[in-house]
């Protein structure tokens, strides 16, 4: 029997119906998924954080599509309060001058790169891809260059990870709050 909707299976070829912890993918959320993205979602092995009501906000992505296409983005944020957000913060050059501090701040920059080594030893777990070999997202470790990738790691790994992804957080709070659904 095959799978009557191909691209909307789990990278890991779990099945997705059989949800037994908040990480685990179901049907309902890969619908939801195709909700906030406007679009089927591509391989999903699990969701990384949830908005309070249970619907996915962060999805972890498997570092090979199942096209074949490498895809450095483990953490994709999906939630579109958080995305709408996270949008703002960057059309108002809130990647800029992250990127400036991070030349400037020893202390921060040497804990964006162990947010950069983290999502790195993460992915891995998922499988080893030659092509996107040290290369996190976001643009760590020097620079910021996705404020949606800063999020959506902040989410997934919980605060004190990746200092500049609570940041990001902190500064939409205002907008948008993991912990007060928007849904």
């Amino acid at each position: 029997m095959t799978d009557p909707v191909p691209d909307r299976t789990r990278a890991d070829g779990a099945d997705p119906s059989s949800a037994t912890d908040p990480t685990t993918v179901t049907d309902r959320d890969l619908e939801v998924l195709a909700e906030q993205l406007g679009r089927e979602p591509r391989g999903v092995v699990g969701i990384a954080a949830r908005c309070v009501c249970g619907r996915p906000l962060v999805v972890r992505t498997a570092p090979r599509l199942p096209d074949g296409t490498p895809f450095p983005t483990t953490y994709y944020l999906t939630h579109p309060g958080a995305v709408a957000a996270a949008s703002r913060l960057e059309a108002e050059g809130t990647m800029r001058e992250m990127t400036e501090r991070l030349g400037q701040d020893e202390e921060l920059a040497a804990a964006y790169r162990r947010a950069h080594e983290h999502y790195l030893a993460r992915r891995e777990e998922l499988g080893h891809v030659d092509e996107i070999d040290g290369i996190s997202a976001g643009g760590m470790p020097t620079r910021v260059k996705c404020v949606h990738v800063l999020m959506g790691h902040a989410l997934a790994a919980g605060r004190g990870v990746n200092p500049l992804g609570d940041e990001a957080l902190d500064l939409v709070a205002d907008q948008w709050r993991p912990d007060r659904c928007t849904c």
